[in-house]
């Protein structure tokens, strides 16, 4: 969900603006602002992710109150003039809006912003997370590299791990949960109660299997959905 703020001077426009960011599901309106200043109130009281902007407005223009700001949320202007686009962009903003605006270019830019907001964050807790964790493998302690693994296989409180580095698995005392906690927020997905692989490592789909180079894996239909999402499908 984007946190987002609507900033115009005139009342109408406003109101349009509030009504289409209401429309889009992934966006909360945390305040309307007449002008840059009651923004910048918001911004020191509220986290704010993205903020539909006017160019025009009295007192401080809305391009001067982006360069205003240290720390700026992502920005889409919202304006009547062409003139100021050039600027606009130099400035990183998320898309340049013309009055009147459709519906489907005004929901086309939220798209855009919730897609780098979503970049932005997933590569924000791969950084805070480690790509490795060590399990135990008969009172040792064994590292596993994220990045290694192909395939787990789930049997009753053990599973077993598949790697690129060894043709011998991992087997170790772990629930199926548990690893699937692990291996957040990476690119892996449950294909089968006994199975979860790598997104990445996956080189075909034939009906009910997956492969993984030579290695055919069960496709249950249960997770089928999965594997549509996180391969794009």
């Amino acid at each position: 969900m984007l946190n987002c703020i609507a900033v115009d001077d005139e009342k109408l426009v406003l109101d349009l603006l509030v009504d289409n960011i209401q429309k889009v599901p992934f966006l909360h309106l945390t305040a309307r602002c007449k002008n840059a200043m009651e923004a910048a109130d918001i911004l020191h009281k509220e986290k704010i992710d993205l903020i539909f902007l006017d160019i025009q407005m009295p007192g401080l223009n809305g391009l001067q109150f982006l360069q205003s700001l240290q720390n700026a949320p992502m920005v889409v202007f919202v304006t009547a003039y062409k003139q100021y686009a050039f600027d606009a962009f130099n400035l990183n903003v998320i898309d340049y809006l013309l009055k009147p605006v459709s519906f489907e270019r005004f929901l086309k830019a939220c798209n855009k912003a919730n897609e780098l907001f979503n970049l932005q964050h997933s590569s924000a807790n791969k950084e805070d997370k480690p790509a490795y964790f060590f399990v135990y493998v008969e009172y040792n302690l064994v590292k596993v590299s994220i990045p290694d693994i192909l395939y787990i296989e789930g049997m009753k409180d053990y599973i077993k791990i598949f790697l690129t580095t060894s043709s011998r698995p991992v087997i170790t005392k772990m629930s199926m949960k548990a690893i699937e906690e692990k291996l957040l927020p990476y690119r892996f997905v449950r294909i089968h109660k006994s199975y979860i692989a790598s997104g990445d490592k996956i080189t075909a789909i034939k009906r009910d299997l997956i492969a993984i180079g030579n290695t055919e894996l069960p496709l249950s239909e249960n997770y089928k959905a999965n594997v549509e999402k996180i391969l794009s499908l």
